[in-house]
């Protein structure tokens, strides 16, 4: 908590530090919903308000061009009558509990945003009472932060499945999203680690939300500007990578969400038996997240990826290129536009950059050094005007598919491949 935060308004010291009690509560309580990116939503300043969703910049995600964006990340309340195994805020846990007043979280949000702390809220909530009785706070929050306050930066409201469809309607007038979490890949997941859910109750409320924005969609306010998204947990239960690239292209295809994140499962206090007791390598996570981005923008097919999981010692890309070697060495100058997307190296914005310049004269060698490619993964597989990979290139590509030692993973290497997309 920055010091000062509250000093500009008089407030009774023991108010003071309740609201920082609440606040140290419900922050770490919300980290492990990864599901807060902003990225995708365009709102103006309101006429004589405050905030908006367009300019650079306590939770920080990226949007797809690079920006850093800073949001006040919380929960409502990490009470929860659900009792879901996975969950630290499961009702059968002994952690801290604690509550915030709708009031108490518009003000915070409008603090923060004052002071340049943040240029958004992310709110979720552990489910009280009921889904629809849950939702009508978080939605009174957000109604308030926009209608009262004229507040015009950037709102994420976590809705639990089983809420109306008027709620969820009403969640997207002052939302740039509403999400729902899916929280395992597998109907047979969730039956034995969260009995009260189910895969039927959240995709209604995600084909609610979709049948809105398409019934809306010829409004002027803009409704749900930067739509849907979910979240699975990864390593929770024995469901292979496989399952759940199949899940999020499913919801990807069906309900043509923004985004699916994927969090790596982390031990909590007193665990249920059947929950592993080590998390999830991150490793793992990253390489889901690049097997997500091959099958969105790179044409490929969960099934074409892997049959079971994803290996962690290289990326999907170059493991697919070194089970399909027949389909080896491409020529950069004759290639379609899908064949070369597949060659380990090359991004979505250098195959562009590639076929522009082919409209003009012969690809070479020093056009994808100049295009910044990454040349020790992309000679092997490529032919240029210039040159061929010598005839035992890719037959000795034993060395490319030997486990290369283990080492730590750079933060601004892995960073930068998230911002960009490429692999």
């Amino acid at each position: 908590m920055p010091r000062g935060l509250f000093h500009r308004r008089i407030r009774p010291e023991s108010n003071v530090v309740e609201l920082r009690r609440k606040l140290s509560i419900l922050a770490d309580a919300a980290k492990y919903d990864a599901s807060c990116a902003s990225s995708g939503s365009k709102r103006p300043t309101p006429s004589g308000g405050l905030g908006n969703t367009n300019g650079m910049g306590i939770c920080h995600s990226f949007t797809p061009d690079g920006r850093c964006v800073s949001l006040l990340k919380i929960l409502l309340t990490n009470s929860c009558s659900y009792d879901c195994q996975y969950c630290v805020n499961r009702s059968s846990s002994d952690v801290p509990r604690a509550r915030f007043e709708p009031s108490e979280v518009v003000q915070l949000t409008l603090d923060f945003y004052r002071r340049n702390y943040i240029e958004g809220l992310f709110l979720s909530s552990g489910v009280l009472k009921s889904p629809d009785h849950t939702m009508e706070q978080l939605v009174a929050v957000a109604r308030s932060l926009r209608e009262e306050h004229r507040f015009g930066g950037y709102i994420h409201l976590k809705a639990a499945p089983g809420v109306t469809r008027e709620l969820l309607e009403l969640a997207g007038v002052y939302a740039d999203r509403v999400s729902v979490n899916v929280e395992l890949p597998t109907s047979r997941d969730l039956q034995v680690l969260a009995p009260e859910k189910s895969m039927s109750a959240v995709e209604a409320a995600m084909r609610n939300l979709q049948e809105a924005t398409i019934e809306r969609a010829e409004e002027p306010r803009a409704f749900m500007p930067a739509g849907q998204s979910t979240q699975m947990v990864v390593g929770a239960s024995a469901a292979t990578d496989s399952e759940i690239l199949l899940t999020a292209t499913r919801l990807y295809d069906t309900f043509r969400l923004r985004r699916v994140y994927y969090s790596g499962y982390s031990p909590i206090p007193h665990a249920d038996a059947r929950l592993p007791r080590e998390r999830a390598p991150l490793l793992r996570e990253h390489r889901l997240y690049q097997a997500d981005w091959l099958i969105r923008h790179y044409g490929f097919r969960p099934e074409e990826l892997t049959d079971h999981n994803l290996e962690l010692e290289r990326d999907p890309k170059l493991s697919w290129a070194l089970r399909h070697r027949e389909a080896f060495p491409v020529d950069l100058n004759r290639a379609p536009r899908e064949q070369l997307l597949r060659v380990p190296g090359l991004g979505v914005r250098s195959v562009e950059r590639l076929l522009q310049l082919r409209r003009h004269r012969k690809v070479r060698l020093d056009d994808l050094r100049r295009l910044k490619a990454a040349m020790t993964r992309v000679l092997p597989f490529v032919i240029t005007d210039e040159r061929a990979p010598p005839a035992r290139s890719l037959l000795d590509s034993a060395r490319l598919a030997e486990k290369p030692r283990a080492e730590q993973l750079n933060l601004f290497e892995v960073r930068a491949s998230a911002e960009s997309g490429e692999v």
